[in-house]
């Protein structure tokens, strides 16, 4: 049984009297220990995802359909003293603001201990003790763990908010874009210390991010999202030997230090209203491969190589897509 298991999941968001599907119909499974990252562009919905899990769904956010199961036990529909219970102790969080999700007026340490006493009944020192841990574990001197945020750099508040999601020592961990706003050194050193603690306490953990990079360097598995669907999934491969042109065009879009005279190649136009979708696959409008059938039926997702699966009714035509996405005049339509 899978440590976390997503079945068929619709969440929408009502806005201005009209819906907007934001997650159509999306499967994923996460095993225990595994490390499972989840990219795609901005507003493809793999942070509706994240807060569907959970169930903090902003106002005019609801899961319209589907199932959401933590260690066989299902999720959606829980009374919220339930999953307040979960929450932390069994799933945490490592939001995308998370530089400003502590409570200025607090200390940090005051903060991790109160996580601590709302879930589990321990002496102080006992709880101090696991704060002073917890901060030896993400790179923080405990001497500083009396300060208050704006006493942190943002990578040090950062450090500290994975402290925060690891102070129960649940065995899934999302975090949602968790190097936002941090120069590329810093975001190297956060995720080495995520990468560090996932192999030393064996938790699971989604990461959700728009940047290939990071996937690459730290997922077993890789899910791309476009558009509120799972466009392909599987393995290293995804990135490797992709299926799917969206794949193969955020591929092109992203630097490769084995090659650094290849030129950057963007994928023209934007992704599909959500609230006027298109008809068929919904990557067909920018994509340079797309025929006919594209724009009239939705591809499903079909096995393309083993633990490997792509929506794409071309996909006997990859090998072929992908010499040719590497061309920056295809997707100039020339």
């Amino acid at each position: 049984m899978a440590l976390l298991e997503i079945e068929n999941l619709r969440v929408a968001y009502r806005a201005g009297g009209r819906e907007a599907l934001a997650v159509d119909g999306v499967s994923l499974s996460l095993e225990k220990g595994e490390y499972l990252g989840l990219v795609g562009e901005s507003g493809c919905g793999k942070s509706t995802i994240a807060k569907a899990i959970l169930s903090i769904l902003p106002p005019g956010g609801f899961i319209a359909g589907g199932s959401v199961r933590y260690e066989g036990r299902e999720l959606i529909g829980l009374s919220p003293a339930e999953l307040r219970r979960i929450r932390w102790r069994d799933i945490a969080l490592v939001p995308q603001s998370a530089m400003n999700g502590f409570d200025p007026v607090y200390t940090i340490a005051f903060q991790l201990d109160e996580a601590i006493a709302a879930h589990k009944q321990l002496p102080r020192a006992t709880r101090r003790q696991r704060v002073a841990e917890l901060f030896e574990l993400v790179g923080l001197s405990g001497e500083r763990a009396d300060d208050y945020p704006h006493q942190f750099s943002g990578g040090m508040r950062q450090r500290a908010m994975i402290a925060m999601a690891m102070v129960l020592d649940p065995k899934l961990i999302i975090a949602d874009e968790p190097t936002t706003g941090l120069d590329v050194i810093v975001q190297d050193q956060i995720l080495e210390r995520m990468r560090a603690i996932h192999d030393r306490s064996g938790n699971a953990m989604l990461l959700i991010t728009h940047d290939m990079a990071l996937v690459s360097e730290n997922c077993d598995r890789i899910a791309v999202m476009y558009a509120g669907r799972i466009m392909e999934y599987g393995g290293q491969d995804v990135l490797r030997r992709p299926f799917h042109p969206y794949t193969m065009g955020l591929c092109s879009a992203f630097p490769d230090l084995a090659e650094r005279s290849r030129e950057l190649i963007s994928i023209p136009g934007t992704p599909p209203s959500l609230f006027e979708p298109p008809q068929g696959c919904p990557f067909h409008q920018r994509c340079p491969f797309a025929t006919a059938i594209c724009a009239e039926e939705t591809p499903p997702l079909a096995e393309v190589a083993p633990s490997h699966v792509a929506a794409c009714h071309h996909a006997g035509m990859a090998e072929n897509f992908r010499m040719r996405a590497s061309e920056p005049a295809t997707w100039r339509g020339g």
